[in-house]
């Protein structure tokens, strides 16, 4: 088959004469007359075609390649339609989601496997009084029996085990555990506790695609707190398809401890800083944003205003724009964040997008002043803290909302992933 040529492209077809090289690979086809098309840019090379049979081979008359090229050059000109990179991109998506649900198949089959390997090692040490050492013959017996399956060593086991045994009173989170790696799933059980932080942390992870690195990154970062505490308006200003997860899009406080900053700094030294490390200041607000610009001009009643940073929320489909302040929260900052996002939904929202979300990102704020700014404020926006080195504030526990508030999140999370 002729290699396709893009859209429009005008084929130019030469015959010329093959090399000995090629003469003789003809002659092992068997039984065939064809032409050996040769691509370079946009002229095809078509050898002469060879009459291959078992008294040796003979080139055909020229008429007969004039005559072939013209059938070839009609197939050619079809493949080069304007449809076929169409068609060529919809087959590539398709192989692509295929290929993916195939890997998140084995992984749900591996992940259940392991959960019922734990179930049948703490049921015969209950029934049985086994001890610890036939773990350590069970594992020996597993890897003799699968060669080259590292699950199987004695510590996997005891972790499979305890897998089981810590997610068997929670039946809400056993369908969560199967939709990450083992390896993930290890981290959120070693190092999360409380039921409902391992549940932010198995839907942040599966929602996200956060790694490894980036899921220990985030614990580390205490995003499950970071998320519980954000300040916005978005129950009262968005619509309802898209409040619960416009809520979760923002968190109270981000640490940008990968910036190379002193204490003391500027505006503009945090904003080139940021763009600097583009990539890891897009994980830390969370997953779904996409950069567009920074100092993104508007131009109103004939002045230019620059909006510090603006981004683009996939999963909400909304413009999302940032303004950064080194210092404190000030109630002023809240009208020229609504001026811009009038400004946006005016000039730059595009037909089928939702409206536009502000987040103020500042270095310290009073919860109270900015529950106050919020009140009354008809444009959606949040407002943030920031720090250069990975912290909370000292009582951040104490402004924790109550468990069931938190599960009624996580159950907001659940329903807008459904949709």
């Amino acid at each position: 088959m002729v290699p396709p040529h893009s859209a429009g492209a005008l084929a130019v077809v030469v015959f010329a004469k093959p090399s000995a090289a090629r003469q003789q690979s003809a002659v092992a086809t068997q039984n065939q007359r064809a032409f050996l098309p040769i691509a370079h840019g946009s002229t095809l090379f078509f050898e002469w075609p060879w009459l291959c049979g078992q008294n040796g081979h003979q080139p055909v008359s020229p008429r007969c390649a004039r005559r072939w090229g013209e059938v070839r050059m009609s197939e050619v000109m079809k493949i080069s339609a304007p449809e076929y990179p169409q068609f060529l991109a919809a087959l590539k998506v398709t192989i692509r989601e295929r290929q993916y649900q195939a890997l998140r198949a084995v992984n749900h089959e591996l992940l259940a496997l392991y959960l019922e390997i734990g179930e049948a090692i703490y049921r015969k040490q209950e029934e049985l009084g086994w001890g610890k050492a036939v773990v350590e013959t069970l594992a020996h017996d597993l890897q003799t029996e699968f060669p080259g399956r590292n699950g199987f060593s004695a510590q996997n086991l005891w972790l499979m085990r305890q897998f089981y045994r810590e997610y068997l009173d929670l039946p809400k989170l056993q369908p969560l555990v199967r939709e990450i790696s083992w390896a993930k799933n290890l981290v959120i059980l070693a190092r999360c506790k409380d039921p409902l932080q391992r549940e932010f942390y198995l839907r942040a992870t599966a929602r996200f695609g956060w790694t490894k690195a980036v899921l220990q990154h985030q614990i580390d970062n205490q995003s499950f707190e970071k998320y519980l505490l954000n300040q916005t308006n978005f129950d009262q200003t968005l619509p309802e398809s898209i409040k619960a997860q416009a809520v979760l899009a923002v968190k109270d406080h981000y640490s940008f401890d990968f910036l190379e900053l002193a204490e003391e700094h500027s505006e503009r030294q945090l904003e080139e800083s940021l763009i600097r490390n583009l990539r890891r200041f897009l994980t830390e607000l969370g997953g779904a944003f996409a950069f567009i610009g920074n100092q993104h001009k508007l131009k109103v009643g004939g002045q230019e205003y620059f909006i510090d940073l603006l981004l683009f929320h996939r999963r909400l489909r909304c413009l999302v724009a940032i303004e950064l302040k080194v210092g404190d929260f000030q109630p002023e900052h809240k009208g020229k964040m609504e001026f811009y996002l009038e400004a946006l939904e005016t000039q730059e929202k595009l037909p089928g997008e939702n409206p536009p979300i502000g987040i103020i990102i500042c270095r310290e704020k009073n919860k109270t002043i900015v529950e106050y700014a919020l009140r009354n404020t008809t444009r959606p926006l949040g407002v943030a803290t920031y720090s250069i080195v990975p912290s909370l504030p000292e009582d951040f526990q104490a402004d924790l909302p109550s468990p069931q508030a938190i599960a009624r999140l996580l159950e907001d999370w659940k329903k807008a992933d459904m949709e």
